[in-house]
């Protein structure tokens, strides 16, 4: 399933942003969604024909049918004629977050109901042979059907087709594709040619959000007068001293793996001469224990916010947990995104379901990208997320460079993350 997370080619290349290249998407029924549009549009010079307004539900959630036809289809159409100077969709407050699950055809119905009735009838043999105390082998068979019945009809009433409306605005122009789980992201740097290949036209995506307009429209102020000086500020990882088993492919898309990411993070922002502060220990950083952060991640307090960093103008900050973008504009939610960017920081990330750790980008090719100087926010992201028609969604302003001007990395720096990833 993560083959193409290990099988390492050549980088893929993004070509330097420009205005003109961002679509910015506002719900036309909310004046706070048009305004942030203006907003945006006004500070970096996006040609006013790049607006695209669209009458959107005016809460964070989107059904599927509605997605379609409310959302892709127009946008699709309005920006056709543009498709090949188009590279960023950002969405901006008003617009919903998370688009619901597949809705299933007559058959697909159908053939599910066969699944539940198959694994409703060997759940009911299971509980006779338990009764009963049949041979341990036969209910160790019984078990495995269940098990493998259940992975069918899960995957029959396509429970894991929700998905963050910006993650599956990113293949805006694919043909159609499987909405069960996730597809590979054709921008990650190191996809293989056949994933490059086989999903063209891949767009990079963000969004300019959070509990009232004026955070988001901040996003944007701030990101501009950080660039001109560079982010100044101190980087703190919080990693929970996991091991990982490099023998295992599997656990660097694991615990593992992610753990590994955090203090490889360190350690790069560190060589470079960064003051960095690494805490790899099971506990979090202690509420208030963190000054002058401009760069911070860690993990893994779900839906628990705690208010460890006092962040610097323009900082970039995100928790992996699973749920931490259920909603970014509740004010008094306790998950992590809306928090942040009410503590201040200028970009943030996370999930807006259950993503799974493979879900997030690795931390040490993110934050190692984006300390560079030579990408911006977005295609940091884009580079470094490893999945669309999925969970996470991106938070701040996608032209972003906060090193441009004061880079901290050279590119042939940033490895691939964890180092130890079998058969790199």
């Amino acid at each position: 399933m993560f083959r193409f997370l290990i099988l390492l080619f050549s980088a893929t290349p993004l070509f330097a942003l420009e205005p003109g290249n961002i679509v910015v998407i506002a719900n036309k029924d909310m004046p706070d969604s048009v305004s942030v549009a203006r907003h945006y549009a006004s500070k970096r010079k996006v040609p006013d024909e790049n607006i695209v307004l669209l009458s959107l539900p005016k809460g964070e959630d989107i059904l599927r049918g509605d997605f379609e036809v409310k959302l892709a289809e127009p946008l699709r159409e309005s920006i056709k004629s543009r498709k090949d100077s188009i590279k960023v969709l950002l969405c901006v407050y008003g617009v919903p977050l998370r688009v619901g699950g597949k809705v299933l055809s007559v058959d697909e119905k159908a053939k599910a109901d066969e699944i539940k009735k198959s694994l409703d009838s060997q759940r009911k043999e299971l509980e006779v042979a338990e009764k009963d105390k049949v041979d341990k082998d036969k209910i160790d068979g019984v078990k495995k059907k269940i098990a493998d019945l259940n992975s069918q009809y899960q995957f029959s009433i396509a429970r894991e087709s929700i998905a963050c409306v910006d993650s599956e605005l990113m293949c805006l122009w694919w043909k159609p594709y499987e909405l069960n789980r996730w597809q590979p992201n054709p921008l990650y740097w190191k996809a293989p040619e056949e994933v490059k290949n086989r999903f063209p036209d891949t767009l990079m995506t963000c969004r300019l959000d959070g509990p009232t307009a004026d955070i988001a429209k901040r996003l944007v102020d701030d990101a501009i007068e950080v660039e001109a000086n560079g982010l100044k500020g101190k980087v703190y990882f919080d990693a929970r001293g996991i091991s990982m088993n490099p023998k295992n492919p599997g656990d660097a898309s694991g615990y593992g793996g992610y753990d590994e990411s955090f203090r490889e993070a360190a350690a790069l922002l560190k060589s470079a001469g960064m003051d960095v502060t690494l805490d790899d220990k099971g506990a979090l950083f202690e509420p208030d224990s963190c000054k002058d952060a401009a760069l911070y991640s860690g993990w893994y307090s779900h839906a628990n916010f705690i208010d460890c960093c006092k962040y610097v103008k323009g900082a970039v900050a995100w928790h992996l947990a699973s749920s931490e973008a259920v909603t970014l504009r509740n004010p008094m939610s306790k998950v992590w995104c809306p928090n942040l960017l009410q503590k201040g920081v200028a970009a943030t990330l996370g999930p807006v379901f259950e993503p799974y750790t493979i879900g997030f980008p690795k931390p040490a090719e993110f934050f190692g990208f984006l300390a560079t100087g030579k990408y911006t926010l977005v295609e940091t992201y884009s580079r470094t997320i490893y999945l669309t028609s999925w969970m996470t969604v991106l938070v701040g302003d996608p032209l972003y460079n906060p090193y441009k001007n004061n880079p901290i990395l050279k590119e042939e720096m940033v490895y691939t993350s964890p180092k130890s990833i079998p058969g790199k």
